[in-house]
C-alpha cells in the first residue's frame, strides 16, 4: 500500500472542478494523495486540526485551493511546518479572480505560501511533486521525462505549424 503524501483541500466543493487537475498531475505522476474539503471560515476548526496533525500523518505538501476572501492556504501555512502550495480560484463571488489571488499571493513575512496563477492546480500538483522529487530519485525521473514530453510536444507542433 502506497503512502498518502499530498493533500489537497478546497474551501467548497465548487472549488472541484479546478482542483481535481492537481489530482490529474498526481496520478500521472503515481503519488498518492487525498482530498477534502476544509473552509476557513466555516469550518475553523477542522481548518486547525487538518493544518496542526497533517505532518503527523505523512503528508510531505498541501496543495489548498480557495476563492474569494481565501484565507485558506495562509492559514494553513500558519499553523502547518509543511510546504502550501497556493490555487487562487475564481468563484462566484469574485472580483474577476484578483481578490483569491492577491489573499494567496500577499503573505505576510514568515508565512509563505507558493501561490501559483489563478485556476492553476495543474501547475500545483506538478510543484507539489517536484517538491518530492527533491527527496525521490525515482520521482524526479518521472519528472525529467514528462519536461521532455513536453519539450517534444512543442517541436511536433512547430512542425506541424510550418508543414
Amino acid at each position: 500500500m502506497k503512502k498518502t503524501l499530498v493533500s489537497i483541500v478546497m474551501g467548497s466543493d465548487s472549488d472541484l472542478p479546478v482542483m481535481k487537475q492537481a489530482a490529474e498531475m498526481l496520478e500521472q505522476f503515481g503519488i498518492d494523495y487525498e482530498t477534502d474539503i476544509v473552509s476557513a471560515h466555516r469550518t475553523p476548526e477542522k481548518l486547525f486540526e487538518f493544518a496542526s496533525n497533517a505532518h503527523k500523518r505523512g503528508i510531505k505538501v498541501v496543495v489548498a485551493g480557495a476563492g474569494g476572501a481565501a484565507h485558506l492556504p495562509g492559514m494553513i501555512a500558519a499553523i502547518s511546518p509543511l510546504p502550501v502550495i497556493g490555487v487562487p480560484i475564481k468563484s462566484s463571488n469574485s472580483i474577476d479572480g484578483w481578490d483569491s489571488v492577491l489573499s494567496i499571493l500577499q503573505m505576510p513575512g514568515g508565512v509563505p505560501v507558493a501561490t501559483v496563477a489563478l485556476n492553476g492546480a495543474k501547475n500545483a500538483g506538478i510543484l507539489a511533486a517536484q517538491i518530492i522529487a527533491a527527496s525521490d530519485t525515482a520521482l524526479r525521473e518521472k519528472i525529467i521525462e514528462y519536461k521532455a514530453k513536453l519539450k517534444e510536444q512543442v517541436i511536433n507542433k512547430a512542425k506541424n505549424l510550418h508543414s
